[in-house]
């Protein structure tokens, strides 16, 4: 990541453990913990393009899917790119992989997250995009 060394260190670092947390509660199938991460009017927006507005229907969605995945717990995320769009708005540009038994599979989340009164930053408005290699379908 190319921010690290700004006087806004601590919020990156906040944030990329905000990330490392969407990673860990990914990789263990954690609805719960998955949720946590997000403001309570959150926007969330699918890789396959299926919106989802507040949070009752991002938990709703996470709830039904998440633990049914069907990937084996090997993803990983990576911040690539903080821009502070206001001292308590940032975007974040992720690169998400899945690595499973003989398939991978890539993302290119973008999330903006907001700095909350008690310092915690989550997950506010978000699009998670499937990224397309050629030849597939």
């Amino acid at each position: 990541m190319d921010n690290d060394t700004t006087p806004r260190a601590a919020d990156i670092a906040a944030i990329t453990e905000l990330v490392a947390t969407v990673e860990r509660s990914q990789q263990n199938k954690d609805a719960e913990e998955f949720l946590g991460l997000f403001h309570p009017d959150a926007i969330w927006t699918t890789a396959h393009g299926k919106v989802l507005i507040g949070f009752d229907a991002i938990a709703e969605f996470t709830r039904q899917v998440l633990p049914a995945a069907n990937w084996d717990g090997k993803v990983s995320y990576e911040v690539g790119h903080v821009f502070f769009i206001r001292d308590d708005v940032a975007a974040v540009k992720v690169r998400q992989q899945y690595l499973g038994a003989g398939e991978e599979s890539e993302g290119a989340p973008l999330y903006v997250v907001s700095r909350q009164d008690d310092g915690r930053w989550l997950l506010t408005a978000c699009q998670n995009t499937q990224v397309h290699r050629p030849g597939q379908d």
